[in-house]
C-alpha cells in the first residue's frame, strides 16, 4: 500500500465518523446545572431566569452547553436553524410561548407518525430546560 493510499484509508476510517457526529451522537445528554438555584419539583409557567439578572448569565452559559449537546444537531448551531427544524429564535417570550416550549421539550414531537424530536421528560431537569430557553432567547435574530 502506498503512503497516499494509507492516508486516504485513514481519513475514511477515522475522519468521516467524526464529521457525521459533529453535533453529537443523537442521544440526549445530561446538563450540569451547578450554579443555578434549584427550582423545585413544580414546573414553572414562565422562564424564571429571564428577568433574574443574578441567574441570567449563569443560565445562558449552562443553557449554551445544554443546547449544543442536545438541540444543535437539529435546530442549528447558535440556534440558527438550517431548515431541518424550527428556528427557535422566532419564539417570543410570552407565557404562551414558554408553555409551548416546555411542552415540546418534555413530550418531544411526532410528525406523520415519526418521532422528529425525542422527549426529554425525565432526562433534563427544569433548571436545564429553562437554561436552554434562556440561551435561545439570548441569541440575536
Amino acid at each position: 500500500m502506498t503512503l497516499r493510499a494509507a492516508v486516504v484509508a485513514f481519513a475514511i476510517l477515522f475522519a468521516a465518523p467524526t464529521a457525521v457526529l459533529a453535533h453529537g451522537d443523537g442521544a440526549p445528554q445530561p446538563v450540569d446545572t451547578t450554579g443555578l438555584e434549584p427550582l423545585g419539583d413544580e414546573w414553572r409557567g414562565t422562564n424564571p431566569y429571564r428577568d433574574d439578572a443574578k441567574q441570567k448569565a449563569a443560565a445562558i452559559e449552562i443553557g449554551s452547553r445544554g443546547y449544543n449537546s442536545n438541540c444543535a444537531r437539529c435546530h442549528g448551531l447558535e440556534a440558527k436553524s438550517g431548515g431541518m427544524a424550527p428556528d427557535l429564535r422566532e419564539l417570543g417570550e410570552s407565557e404562551t410561548e414558554d408553555a409551548w416550549f416546555i411542552s415540546r421539550v418534555l413530550q418531544g414531537a411526532v410528525v406523520s407518525g415519526r418521532q422528529k424530536m425525542p422527549p426529554f421528560e425525565g432526562l433534563l431537569n427544569q433548571e436545564a430546560i429553562w437554561a436552554i430557553r434562556t440561551y435561545i432567547d439570548s441569541q440575536p435574530d
